[in-house]
């Protein structure tokens, strides 16, 4: 199994140990961190290929290429009270972006439930996972184009 990023490692850990109420204060610092998509990225109306599915804050997921093989996450929230969406934007962003791709692609989605508890709401998970979801997608899609096996697609 391929290992997770470093920070993501270290932010997990930090999340398991938080309680509740620190947890909620830590997840409005990430949210507080939240920046709209770019404009050279994407404009509204937003593709729907784009769209996170189930997601009740209307998230849109992007990959950009880097030069080292690697892909930069952008994100969109349309709800403006979307704070756990906006949240776990960010983390995606700073401990996803520029990790080699076979990382990124077997990053599982349950790792919502780590950094949002086990009482996060079936629609809210739903919708964290999706984001989750998109963002592990394009990492995949880009693996393989390069004909590179994903070992949770090999069966």
């Amino acid at each position: 199994m391929t290992a997770m990023p470093p920070d993501l490692e270290r932010l997990l850990e930090d999340f398991k140990l938080a309680e509740r109420s620190e947890r909620i204060g830590m997840l409005i610092e990430y949210a507080d961190r939240f920046e709209e998509v770019p404009g050279h990225i994407a404009s509204r109306p937003f593709p729907e290929d784009h769209h996170v599915q189930k997601c009740e804050s209307e998230a849109y997921v992007w990959a950009e290429d880097q030069p080292d093989g690697t892909l930069k996450y952008y994100f969109a929230v349309e709800n403006p009270q979307g704070i756990s969406a906006k949240a776990w934007s960010v983390i995606m962003d700073e401990t996803l972006s520029g990790q080699p791709l076979e990382v990124v692609a077997a990053t599982p989605s349950d790792i919502v439930f780590t950094v949002f508890g086990k009482e996060v709401s079936m629609g809210k998970g739903m919708g964290l996972m999706g984001i989750t979801d998109l963002t592990t997608a394009f990492a995949r899609q880009r693996l393989r184009a390069r004909g590179v096996p994903i070992p949770t697609e090999e069966r």
